[in-house]
């Protein structure tokens, strides 16, 4: 924009010295946009397949209920390091605002949907994707144009406020998708067109190109390396947690196998290939900075222990919790998000407060103490009882916000001010991939750990209460032969897992109308299960914990305060 004929500067212009206020408010709200809608659709599922009249809990549907989770994480966690390096060599602030547009367009197209069955859902999917895509790209760059606009002494406060954005944003969109869905499915999406236009004429309007551009030629074997290898490794874990053949998780499927293993082939080979390159997507020398290579190991731990966290939260809430406290099955992925109002609270709290003290101070011991005590509220957790008080649990998921919110803004400050100018928006782009990688990696490897938990316990349990209530032994020990995931997918998007289990079977019609009532209530369920549910609890938080130990390790091993180019 020009410079006004009274010669006055704008905040619109980039040496104004408001100007850095104007790119962190416009990429937090690039970045809140998009990891809200990682989350917005997780709650809303039940209402988005009513809308399109898919049933998401058949055999042949669970691969759509799936996609709709995964395509979006997938897209984001594969490409954001590609667009980081072409934010490097065309502009960050260039693929950042054609990100708006991206997003906003494939949001329009979601809420459009002209068909309904398996083909409304294959539309549905596939412009997830394409959000996805749009997500990465802002994704990648908004830490880099924050890096590139704030001084050295205040990017730990913006990253700090743009980062609690990023973290509170998953949570945030599970309240949203709860509201929105019980007005309109489509609202779950059309939400994000408005803010999207907004996103998109601000950033054209107002972002500046104030990096290093970095020449080069775009790196292809890389990028399809890369890209193939880490698909066909997070599709093949998600596709670990579905039942194969008389086993309850998918880990011997052959395809799950051949997808494990070619994935890690592939991408052994993608760093074998960047360390030949001339223009490497993934420059590998960058791991030489001890500051950039543990702040990058750290945040993928944290990453897949937050992420499992949040998925145990709403199924430890929607199985168990709501149901035993008077509200039915329909209503709790709503309540849900309600109550895990906290653990946003302590992000809010946390972060920008750490990030603005790391400036000073340095990352290393508000990053370590922060997954410390996130160490501290997981073990509280599986301690607590299934029942609990909701102030103790309540106020544990807040200790693990604040936890995240100290770690969340130093360390990625760190990992920003180690590289040179040049290399921001490639480092961006990498610790983006390990943020969302961590993301889409929680749900195969804690879906898993809780199957494993529930499988030890669960059939006898099951089968025992159900005999109690009237159903006859076949019927009781068949159903309790089924793979736990089907509870746990039930109870997760807010069906009566009872209902959803004994219906086909024709066995609720040949019980007393008491025993039926009692079967399908609120409480038959979260009671029969609450004993080996915590049994899967303990496996899993004890792995969140672990995981959160070695990250606080490797946060400790980073060094003290580094900036590239400046003295330490």
């Amino acid at each position: 924009m020009p410079t006004p004929p009274t010669g006055r500067r704008t905040r619109w212009d980039k040496d104004h010295p408001r100007y850095k206020w104007v790119a962190l408010s416009n990429t937090t709200l690039g970045t809140l946009m998009a990891t809200i809608n990682g989350s917005i659709v997780i709650i809303s599922l039940p209402a988005i397949f009513r809308g399109i009249g898919i049933d998401p809990l058949q055999e042949g549907n669970v691969s759509f209920l799936l996609w709709m989770i995964m395509g979006f994480l997938l897209a984001s966690a594969v490409l954001v390091v590609t667009f980081g390096r072409l934010g490097d060599m065309f502009g960050r602030v260039r693929i950042y605002s054609l990100g708006f547009v991206v997003f906003t367009v494939a949001s329009l197209a979601l809420g459009l949907v002209p068909m309904s069955g398996s083909g409304g859902a294959l539309w549905l999917i596939v412009w997830r994707i394409v959000q996805g895509v749009g997500s990465a790209m802002l994704f990648a760059n908004s830490t880099a144009i924050l890096t590139d606009a704030f001084p050295s002494r205040q990017r730990g406060l913006a990253l700090g406020i743009n980062q609690v954005a990023a973290l509170a944003g998953s949570f945030l969109g599970l309240i949203v998708g709860g509201l929105l869905s019980e007005l309109d499915w489509r609202a779950v999406f059309w939400v994000s067109v408005p803010f999207g236009l907004l996103g998109t004429v601000w950033s054209y309007r107002s972002l500046h190109e104030l990096g290093t551009r970095r020449s080069g030629r775009l790196d292809v074997p890389g990028n399809l390396t890369f890209a193939v290898g880490l698909s066909v490794l997070l599709i093949a874990i998600t596709y670990g947690i579905q039942p194969y053949g008389g086993h309850t998780t998918g880990w011997l499927n052959p395809w799950v196998l051949g997808g494990l293993i070619g994935g890690v082939v592939l991408l052994v080979a993608f760093c074998v290939v960047e360390s030949k390159v001339a223009d490497p997507m993934f420059d590998l020398k960058l791991f030489r900075i001890r500051a950039f290579s543990a702040g990058n190991l750290a945040g993928l731990l944290a990453s897949i222990s937050r992420g499992g966290l949040q998925f145990m939260l709403i199924i430890w809430l929607q199985g168990i919790w709501l149901p035993l406290h008077g509200y039915s099955f329909e209503s709790t992925p709503l309540w849900a998000a309600v109550y895990l109002l906290p653990l946003t609270i302590g992000f809010l709290i946390a972060g920008p407060a750490s990030g603005a003290l790391s400036d000073k101070f340095g990352a290393r011991w508000f990053a370590t103490g922060g997954l410390l005590l996130t160490a501290v509220t997981y073990i509280g957790l599986f301690l607590i009882p299934v029942d609990f008080p909701y102030w103790l649990f309540a106020l544990l998921i807040a200790l693990n916000g604040v936890g995240s919110g100290l770690f969340a803004a130093p360390n990625t400050t760190a990992i920003m001010n180690s590289v040179p100018a040049s290399e921001r928006g490639i480092a961006s782009g990498m610790r983006g991939t390990f943020f969302n990688s961590g993301t889409s990696l929680s749900i195969g490897i804690f879906f898993s750990l809780m199957i494993v938990g529930l499988a030890s316990t669960l059939p006898a349990t099951m089968s025992s209460g159900l005999q109690h209530q009237g159903v006859s032994a076949q019927v009781a020990d068949g159903v309790a032969q089924l793979p736990p995931v089907a509870s746990l997918f039930a109870a997760f998007l807010g069906y009566n897992p009872i209902q959803r289990l004994l219906g086909p079977t024709g066995a609720l019609d040949q019980v007393s109308a008491h025993q039926a009532a009692t079967l399908t209530g609120g409480e038959f369920f979260p009671q029969l299960i609450s004993g080996p549910f915590h049994s899967g609890l303990v496996v899993v938080f004890t792995a969140a914990a672990a995981m959160s130990v070695i990250g606080a390790l490797a946060s400790l091993l980073r060094g003290g305060r580094y900036v590239h180019g400046e003295d330490a």
